[in-house]
C-alpha cells in the first residue's frame, strides 16, 4: 500500500471519485448501446408480419454526447402503425381490431435486465 501525505489524502480521494465515476459512465454507455440493439433485435423478431415491412423498420438512434448517451428506438418505416397494432384501434364500418402487443412485453423484459446490470456495474466499479 502506498503512504499517502494527509496535506494529498483529498487530491487522492478526488482523483479516486473521478476514476471511479469515469468508469461507470463508460461502462454504462456500452450497456445502454448493447441493450438497445438487443431490443430491437427482438422487436424485428415478435413484430406481427404482413409483408414484413414493419418487423424491419425497427431500429434506434444515438442522441446526447459524451457522458449525456441515449438511444431511442423507433419504427423508421412504419412509425404510424406501432401503436395500431400494440393497442387496437376501431374499424371504419365499425367494432375494434385487437391489440397485438409486441413493444411492451419487449421493452419490460429489457428495461428490469438493463437495471440489474447497471447496478452491478456500480457495485463493480465499472
Amino acid at each position: 500500500m502506498a503512504s499517502i501525505n494527509i496535506d494529498n489524502l483529498a487530491a487522492e480521494i478526488t482523483l479516486a471519485v473521478k476514476e471511479y465515476t469515469e468508469d461507470v459512465s463508460v461502462a454504462i454507455a456500452a450497456e445502454a448501446d448493447r441493450t438497445s440493439g438487443e431490443i430491437v433485435k427482438d422487436l424485428r423478431e415478435k413484430s406481427p408480419r404482413r409483408t414484413g415491412e414493419y418487423a424491419k423498420g425497427w431500429t434506434r438512434r444515438k442522441e446526447g454526447g459524451e457522458g449525456d448517451v441515449q438511444y431511442t428506438v423507433h419504427n423508421k418505416n412504419k412509425p404510424w402503425l406501432a401503436h395500431l397494432l400494440e393497442d387496437g384501434h376501431a374499424k371504419r364500418g365499425g367494432g375494434r381490431v385487437e391489440g397485438k402487443p409486441h413493444i411492451r412485453p419487449v421493452a419490460e423484459k429489457h428495461i428490469k435486465q438493463f437495471e440489474d446490470r447497471v447496478r452491478q456495474i456500480i457495485r463493480d466499479g465499472g
